[in-house]
This record gives C-alpha cells, sequence and structure tokens, in this order.
C-alpha cells in the first residue's frame, strides 16, 4: 500500500508540473537582432528621353491648329530624318486653347487661340543627343524638354544593391552576434524599403561629358544612382 502510494503521489505531481513547463518552454522567445542596411550603386545611363513641342499662335482656331500641324509635320520628318525608330516616338500631349488679354474692369478679351503638340523621343546612341536636339530646333521646335536619362535594364542594376544590402547586414548582424558571444541562426524576417513603401530612386547626375564631333549642344548624362534598403531581423543562439 505504501509503494502504491508513493507512486500515485508521484504520477500526480508529475501531471502538475508538465503543463506548467511546458508553458513555460513556449513563452520563451528567441534573442533577435533587427538590421537596416543601405547599399548604392551606380551605372552610366543608356537611354535618353527628350520632349519636341511646336507652340503656335492665330486669330482663329483653325489657323492654329493647322499652321500648328504644319510645322510638327517638318520636326517628325526631322525625327525619322536622325534615325529613330517609330517605336521610339510617341505623341504625349496635344492642346487647342483661347487666349485672352484680361484688364482691370472690362470683361475679357479673346485675341486668338494657341495650339500645342509634344513629342517624346527616346534615344539609344547617347552621343547623338545633342546632334538630335538641335535637329529639332532647327525644324521648328519651340518647345524642348529633357533630356531625362535612365538605364534600360533598371531591375538588373537594382538587384545589385539589393543583394549588396543584404549582404552588408548579415556581416553587421555577425558583428554584433560576435560581440555578444552568439552566432546568427536564421533570418526570421526581411522587409525591403525599412518597412516602408519602397520608392524607386530618383537619378543624381554625376559630370562625365559625351564627346562628338557633329553636337554643337553639349550633353552630360552622368550616372545615375540606384540605392536598395533591406530591414532584416535575425535570430542569435
Amino acid at each position: 500500500m505504501r509503494f502504491v502510494l508513493l507512486a500515485a503521489l508521484a504520477v500526480s505531481a508529475t501531471s502538475a508540473l508538465s503543463p506548467a513547463t511546458a508553458q513555460t518552454m513556449q513563452t520563451m522567445k528567441p534573442t533577435t537582432v533587427t538590421l537596416t542596411a543601405e547599399a548604392h550603386v551606380e551605372r552610366a545611363p543608356d537611354i535618353a528621353e527628350i520632349t519636341a513641342g511646336v507652340v503656335t499662335l492665330a486669330p482663329t482656331a483653325a489657323a492654329a491648329s493647322r499652321a500648328n500641324a504644319e510645322q510638327m509635320a517638318r520636326v517628325i520628318a526631322a525625327v525619322r530624318a536622325a534615325r529613330i525608330a517609330e517605336a521610339d516616338i510617341q505623341t504625349v500631349g496635344l492642346s487647342l486653347q483661347p487666349q485672352y488679354d484680361y484688364q482691370d474692369r472690362k470683361a475679357p478679351r479673346l485675341t486668338g487661340y494657341q495650339a500645342q503638340n509634344t513629342v517624346s523621343v527616346r534615344l539609344h546612341d547617347l552621343a547623338r543627343a545633342g546632334t538630335v536636339i538641335d535637329a529639332l530646333v532647327a525644324s521648328g521646335s519651340n518647345q524642348i524638354g529633357g533630356p531625362n536619362f535612365r538605364i534600360a535594364d533598371e531591375d538588373a542594376v537594382f538587384d545589385l544593391a539589393r543583394t549588396a544590402a543584404v549582404r552588408k547586414a548579415r556581416a553587421r548582424a555577425d558583428l554584433y552576434a560576435h560581440a555578444m558571444g552568439l552566432h546568427v541562426r536564421r533570418i526570421v524576417r526581411l522587409d525591403e524599403g525599412g518597412g516602408e513603401p519602397f520608392a524607386r530612386p530618383q537619378p543624381m547626375m554625376r559630370t562625365m561629358a559625351v564627346s562628338s564631333a557633329e553636337s554643337s549642344t553639349p550633353v552630360a548624362p552622368g550616372e545615375i544612382g540606384l540605392t536598395a534598403r533591406v530591414t532584416i531581423e535575425f535570430e542569435v543562439e
């Protein structure tokens, strides 16, 4: 009877402690280190985008529209003569608006109409950018915008920055873990952009002139910088 009673007490004590022990183990959280790292990659652009517009004024809407169409036709012809592919020429704006003369204490007086037509031209040979701009102006374009430079395969360059940012974060995690006498076990979470919605990087220009004997308009494409930012939580043990 004594043996049975002691065995029953032992089982009862074990049953009472097991849930508490399991709960304690479940509430134990691993030690983690959260780090944010950035990496910057610069590359020379290989695409330039230029906008060329024609603005005309005339007493009537029909006259303004007709004059604009004739002048714009010469601009488009100059673009094609510069060996720009049709896929790289796109109309990006058309407008026809009345023009008024405003004077104090008088009703607005119609003075005429303004017509505007704008095309976007994409260049893959940046050395010809100045020559193309000169040709656009000579053919009748009186509004020039750009050039805006970018990288054709931007995602590939951006992936280089992403990879470098992850490696920098991992090296820093190893540093902190070693200082604490621990080591990195695994990655718990990774966020791109520091936990905020990621914005595509803006171009940062650095002077790098393009030499062209034919160009009278100097153009310096520089380099475009892409920055990747990651926030990573590492578990250490």
